[in-house]
């Protein structure tokens, strides 16, 4: 005897532990699973009070239409879905421009979202784009201990990380060499005789500062000297109030490394503001180039870091896994690309020099 809608519900409610299915959904309805299916699509009439079924027991289920995607042969949407922390910085748009451009040439579409930095619209913006049917995920995951996307029904979904990684199972991660890069421009202020170079970094928890302040920390303690830090310097306001007091004091730094291009130009800001001369009075490297660095006076040395090879790397190897099954994805990859020294003037080096 077929149980009742209420009698299942109790039943499946009590003991689902694996996501809601179409047939979860059939059986609580009281209607086979191509009504669920026409009621979906809107591929076919279905009468109010039926379809009215078919949707209260959706959501009591919590199902997920994608899931219907999944399980239909050969239906897919050709789309994959892209979240990043901001639509405003111009580092996350080069990004989003070669996923995109990538994901054209295998003839798929890109959705694009921004998680604002925040776990929970980074996870409620992924959950809606799986009810979109987006075939796999690329996310520049937000800072946490324990990420939301490792709720079961991400488990089938490709989730390419990158800049930061996700440690979570089967998730690929393409980063770049933070530790080494950030080694190797403090190194560069080291052969130019700076004994006491400041880190200025903007977030404490961020993978990128974390990596970049331990590659810095290496080369100092290397040569024998004491790291000098700070990891809140997250406004120009706190950066000026930094300078100004280190400058000041007994041992004043003369060198800073700065972790990103947006405290690069606070440096420069509060360097111009207190009458500092670059490189004269204090030299400057940063990492990560942009567009009107080498227009500054003087140009800035930079770490330059391959943004455009970064989306386009973590847009392929998304695609790799589309032609592969979850069951063949390695537990963990992690891709690192190279970066670059770039010279300029603001490091001491001497315009020939270049």
């Amino acid at each position: 005897m077929r149980k009742g809608g209420s009698e299942y519900a109790d039943e499946v409610c009590g003991s689902m532990t694996e996501p809601a299915t179409m047939i979860d959904v059939a059986k609580l309805a009281n209607v086979g699973t191509m009504t669920v299916s026409r009621v979906l699509n809107g591929s076919a009439y279905v009468g109010p009070e039926t379809a009215s079924r078919v949707h209260a027991a959706i959501k009591r289920l919590g199902y997920r239409p994608n899931e219907m995607a999944r399980v239909l042969r050969g239906i897919k949407s050709r789309s994959i879905g892209l979240i990043v922390p901001s639509l405003a910085d111009p580092f996350f748009a080069i990004c989003a421009h070669n996923i995109n451009a990538v994901a054209q040439t295998h003839g798929y579409s890109m959705i694009l979202t921004a998680s604002n930095d925040s776990v929970g619209t980074e996870f409620s913006e992924a959950e809606w784009m799986l009810q979109k049917c987006v075939e796999g995920l690329i996310i520049c995951p937000v800072p946490a201990k324990l990420s939301k996307l490792s709720n079961p029904i991400f488990q089938r979904t490709p989730i390419v990380a990158f800049d930061r990684p996700l440690q979570l199972p089967r998730v690929a991660s393409v980063l770049v060499e933070n530790g080494a890069g950030a080694k190797l421009g403090t190194q560069h202020l080291l052969d130019h005789g700076h004994k006491r170079i400041h880190f200025l970094g903007d977030a404490p928890d961020l993978f990128t500062i974390k990596t970049r302040r331990d590659g810095y920390q290496r080369a100092i303690m290397g040569a024998g000297l004491i790291p000098e830090s700070s990891l809140d310097c997250n406004s120009e306001q706190i950066v000026l109030e930094y300078i100004k007091r280190v400058m000041a004091g007994k041992n004043a730094p003369t060198a800073f490394f700065s972790g990103n291009n947006r405290i690069s130009r606070y440096i420069y800001r509060a360097l111009l503001h207190l009458g500092l001369r670059i490189p004269k009075d204090v030299a400057v490297v940063g990492f990560d180039d942009f567009d009107t660095a080498d227009m500054l006076s003087p140009p800035l040395t930079v770490i330059s870091q391959p943004v455009e090879v970064l989306g386009k790397t973590a847009a392929e190897v998304l695609f790799s896994r589309l032609k592969t099954t979850a069951d063949t994805w390695p537990k963990t990859s992690r891709t690192a690309l190279k970066v670059q020294l770039v010279v300029r003037v603001s490091c001491g080096c001497s315009p020939a020099s270049r």
